[in-house]
Parts: structure tokens; sequence; C-alpha cells
């Protein structure tokens, strides 16, 4: 007896984020972007590098339609954004400000990180489950009952990350996550990022992190994204670099860091 004949192979994931001409302006007239195209696999950790100015916070903003109404389209795994899908899609694009304290609001840490899974409609054990998993994530399991204002500006960063891991987002946004942080507190983010299981869009000025942490960066300027490639291939980029007014720290060669993972 024969085997039987293999059937269609299944068809693939969609990326975790499909750009396609998106344009914005302001209200007040300000074009800031002008027909992005940028898809990001599931999976992949990207930076998106660029000037003040560049577009890069406005098209973070379209990601879970807090922006809208532009030209072009955004789909999230898939899914567009758009007002019939915008539940589900604020669910799967997880954004962690720039300052935590934009993000930590209830009495404590436990509170905070249950907030987001419990508002989708988890509760008892599985909200306790989803709360452990996520502080142990980011290696703040034992500050769970502590206020959030009593914990260094680096511990409520990491907090701040596990209130957006225990939604179980199918992307992770992260801006500006190294500002402010003090050199321990920028390694020991960058270990808890770097063995983060989902796909990471990280906005950044900060080149040696994004060197250290994506393997792919783009660089937007004006509205449009000037380059897309490696991220070592960028940073050594000098003429790029120049252009789109990006600066390495004074002494930092790119070809002399050992990238883990490379």
């Amino acid at each position: 007896m024969s085997p039987p004949e293999p059937g269609p192979p299944a068809p693939a994931a969609p990326p975790s984020l499909e750009v396609r001409g998106l344009a914005y302006a302001y209200p007040d007239g300000h074009q800031a972007l002008f027909g992005v195209d940028l898809t990001v696999p599931r999976g992949e950790r990207v930076a998106l590098l660029g000037p003040n100015g560049a577009g890069k916070t406005t098209l973070a903003l379209h990601l879970n339609g807090i922006l809208a109404s532009g030209a072009g389209t955004v789909a999230v795994a898939g899914l567009p954004v758009d007002r019939a899908h915008l539940a589900e899609v604020r669910r799967m694009v997880g954004i962690v400000f720039q300052d935590p304290d934009d993000q930590l609001f209830m009495p404590t840490v436990r509170e905070d990180v249950a907030f987001g899974p419990a508002a989708a409609g988890l509760r008892g054990a599985e909200l306790e489950a989803r709360v452990r998993d996520a502080l142990t994530r980011v290696g703040m399991e034992a500050y769970a009952e502590r206020p959030p204002h009593h914990l260094s500006f680096g511990q409520r960063r990491r907090v701040a990350v596990a209130t957006v891991l225990a939604t179980r987002p199918e992307i992770l946004v992260l801006d500006e996550p190294s500002s402010n942080l003090d050199p321990a507190s920028r390694r020991e983010l960058a270990t808890i990022l770097r063995d983060l299981d989902l796909t990471v869009l990280m906005v950044t000025h900060d080149l040696p992190y994004a060197l250290e942490l994506c393997p792919r960066s783009v660089v937007l300027s004006d509205g449009v994204i000037a380059a897309d490639g490696a991220t070592r291939d960028l940073l050594c980029d000098e003429e790029l670099m120049r252009a789109h007014r990006l600066e390495l720290p004074f002494g930092f060669d790119p070809r002399s860091v050992r990238v883990p993972g490379t």
C-alpha cells in the first residue's frame, strides 16, 4: 500500500508588521511620512533609526491606531489596523514608552502588570500566572508588592516592559529603551530584550544599543526610508551616517564589536 500523497504546504504566517505606502500629514499641514513601506517578519528584531523629526514616532503611533486617516495601509500579523480591528490590534502591539511613569499608575507592581490582561478578561489563577510569568521574564518577580514609585528608574522600565509582556503581544515597540539608564541597568535590559521570543521594533538614537540588540536596522529620514539592512553595515557607512545626521559615540567602531548571535 503506497503512502498517502502529502497535502499542500501550510500557508506561511503573515509578517508581524506590514506597512505599505504609509503617508501622513498633521492637522497643521506638516507632512511627516511620505509613502513608507516596511515589512518585519515574525521574530525579527529591527531598530528604527533617524534624526529628530524624521517621522519615527509618527510611524510607531500608526502601528496600534493612535494615529490614522493617512494614506496607505498598516497590518499587524495580517490584521489591518482599522476601526473594526482596533481592540485586537492594540492587544497585539505592545508599546513601551520612553518614560516608564507614563505606564505605571497602580499602587503595586503586581497590579500594574495585571491591568492589561485583566482588562482583556483574565481572572483568578490564570491572571496570576500571567503576571508571575511576565515579572519573571524581566527579573522583577521579587518586587510584585512594591509601589512602582519606590523602584529605581531602571527597575521601573523593566516593570513597564512586563506590563506589555503580560498581554502576550505580537510585536514589542520600544521607544528609546536605553535612555537615562546607568551602565548596569542598560546591560540588564539588553539581556532581557535579547532573550525575548517575539518581534521587536526599537526606536532609538543609541546606535551601539541598536547594534547589540537588532541585527537589522531601518533609517527613516525626512519621512522616507533612506536605508534598510544589516545594522553593522549601516553604521559602517560613513556617507549614509553623515547624510542623515547619525553619529556614533567618539571612538566607537562598529566593526570591533562582537554582537551576540553572530
